[in-house]
């Protein structure tokens, strides 16, 4: 069975202004997005799921997704405050969406096979796919069996600014935690640095595995997010910032012994617009790609 690809795509992009994942950055206008479904597509998914906020449906459509006709099965799920478990009600003061992994239970319905998701505005490179294409096409081993790509730390900085990253610990190549890091940047010296929850400046080698987002699962994660979702809602439903972010509700999981996540490793470089002034290098990325031949120029010809 071909696995599935899950495009988190309803966030705004606050950091960058603007809805990044409708910037036009390669040759031919193409999205960071359309790479990934490139990717996806040469790596053997089989068909694309985005979840998108309902008010910039018409503008997705018309920009997005008519590219994919004829080449890809499409579908898309939609993300809002208000979509809660039953006996939940949206405080009315909330504007902030629930986070990653309340993204990730909008596929339930639309997803009945091993899928792997990622963000929309990320650049995760052709390798990234197959590695974690290969794993979700393997027999499972039952429920709970899912894998995550490790990103390089090295391989995922930007010179513009501080990054968010999930820092991996892993043994025998499967996660024992993922802790979400704010504000890992470089210093002077170029060293990968981060300040610890005691106000520590911590060093990370360019090799640490990290989490890009990049995450296989088997549709049984929908059930363990819905369970763990009331239990974040029972504590936080009235914290206005509280987000059920993916890296929380894997941890619990690996913790009661529920999921095994094997670790994948890949020499991809990620790249991404964190902050407008990483654009320029994106695109000059995107062109130095597509003249070195990694990809045809336009991406998706017209029908």
């Amino acid at each position: 069975m071909k696995p599935t690809l899950f495009i988190l795509a309803a966030g705004m992009g606050s950091r960058y202004g603007g809805l990044k994942q409708l910037d036009g950055l390669g040759p031919n206008g193409e999205t960071i997005m359309d790479y990934s479904v490139f990717d996806a597509i040469r790596a053997g998914f089989g068909k694309i799921v985005f979840v998108i906020r309902k008010d910039f449906e018409a503008d997705f459509r018309e920009k997005i997704l008519s590219k994919y006709e004829g080449v890809v099965p499409v579908e898309v799920v939609f993300q809002s405050i208000d979509k809660l478990p039953e006996g939940f009600e949206c405080p009315a003061d909330r504007t902030k969406p629930w986070g990653t992994n309340h993204a990730v239970l909008m596929g339930k319905g639309a997803i009945n096979e091993p899928f792997a998701v990622i963000n929309a505005d990320d650049f995760y490179g052709r390798d990234a796919f197959e590695v974690i294409a290969k794993d979700l096409m393997r027999e499972r081993e039952g429920k709970g069996d899912y894998c995550m790509v490790g990103f390089r730390v090295g391989n995922t900085m930007t010179e513009n600014g501080s990054v968010a990253r999930g820092v991996c610990e892993n043994k025998d190549g499967y996660l024992t935690s993922v802790v979400e890091r704010t504000a890992i940047s470089y210093d002077p010296e170029h060293r990968i640095v981060f300040t610890d929850e005691n106000g520590e400046v911590q060093t990370l080698q360019p090799n640490t595995p990290v989490s890009m987002n990049m995450w296989g699962f088997t549709p049984d994660y929908f059930d363990f997010s819905e369970r763990e979702f009331v239990k974040f809602l029972e504590k936080d439903l009235n914290t206005p910032k509280a987000e059920f972010f993916i890296p929380l509700c894997i941890d619990t999981l690996i913790n009661s012994g529920e999921a095994r996540v094997k670790v994948l490793d890949t020499d991809s470089k990620w790249f991404g617009v964190t902050y407008s002034a990483d654009r320029p290098a994106v695109v000059a990325k995107f062109a130095e790609l597509t003249e070195k031949g990694e990809y045809p120029s336009p991406l998706f010809p017209k029908n």
